[in-house]
């Protein structure tokens, strides 16, 4: 079957930073256009994002849309039309404090982060997003806060993140993956020194799978789109994964069709095939 002559797909679903927004963050008026259509045509549209609940806020203004989510890499279905959690798979407190132990001792200097969840996306209970003295945010405006290294790993996180400065990401999960083993899910969305961790199992294409049953839509009618390697699990496991031309090789390799860059609407581009 030629890219030309692919079935409208039942579901879209969409990483947002690299591959929905453009280099300024911005969902593009083309963009929305092309989801607009979709949308208008009832073909349910996700949102699948390394991104907690907080963060999707500019995304669904961009839009005029709120999408169920896929938020922190799969471990949390978030409805952001009525701001409510759903689920969420979380890493629990033994566990967090063994990786942390681990990565300490592995990757020396890294700082720790843990991201955590409540029942809304602004959820004021707890802080939602804790990090260690050590930890050096990987981008700007953080919204963080710091406390003691052993209070980032007393109570439940949907994510870990290992903070090393000056490291390669991909260097950091060659090192750390091996003495995870099945223990937790470790991947990347950046190559500046930072890796997340789940809960086993939990991926980006674990948490599509909750929201695709909870729609009836079979994963081989899905068309997913990404850039990073957090996205390959979800682009392997759509019924056509396509990578952006501006992706991480192995979101390319793992994809069915590589698709112009987020900066040149490549996300738009393929969805007007079937929408325009």
């Amino acid at each position: 079957m030629t890219l030309l002559h692919l079935p409208k797909p039942k579901m879209v679903a969409t990483d947002v930073d690299g591959t929905l927004i453009d280099h300024d963050e911005r969902v593009t008026a083309r963009t929305k256009a092309a989801v607009d259509a979709l949308i208008g045509d009832g073909v349910p549209f996700v949102l699948a994002t390394g991104r907690p609940p907080r963060w999707i806020d500019p995304v669904v203004d961009g839009l005029g849309y709120a999408p169920l989510c896929v938020c922190g890499n799969g471990a949390v279905i978030y409805d952001s039309a009525t701001d409510r959690v759903l689920a969420s798979m979380t890493l629990d407190v033994d566990t967090l404090s063994w990786i942390a132990d681990l990565a300490e001792e592995a990757l020396p200097g890294c700082g720790l982060a843990a991201e955590r969840v409540g029942e809304s996306a602004h959820d004021a209970v707890t802080p939602q997003f804790v990090s260690s003295p050590l930890y050096e945010h990987a981008w700007l405006n953080p919204d963080d806060t710091t406390v003691a290294r052993n209070e980032v790993v007393d109570a439940p996180a949907i994510k870990m993140l290992i903070r090393l400065p000056g490291a390669r990401s991909s260097d950091m999960r060659t090192v750390l993956a091996p003495l995870i083993g099945e223990r937790a899910d470790i991947t990347y969305s950046t190559e500046h020194g930072l890796i997340e961790l789940s809960a086993p199992g939990v991926t980006k294409a674990s948490g599509l799978s909750i929201v695709a049953q909870r729609l009836g839509v079979e994963a081989a009618n899905i068309v997913a789109f990404g850039d990073m390697p957090n996205d390959v699990p979800m682009l392997t496991m759509a019924g056509h994964g396509v990578a952006m031309a501006n992706a991480h090789a192995e979101a390319k390799e793992a994809a069915d069709e590589v698709a112009e860059s987020n900066s040149d609407d490549g996300v738009a581009r393929v969805l007007e095939r079937w929408w325009i």
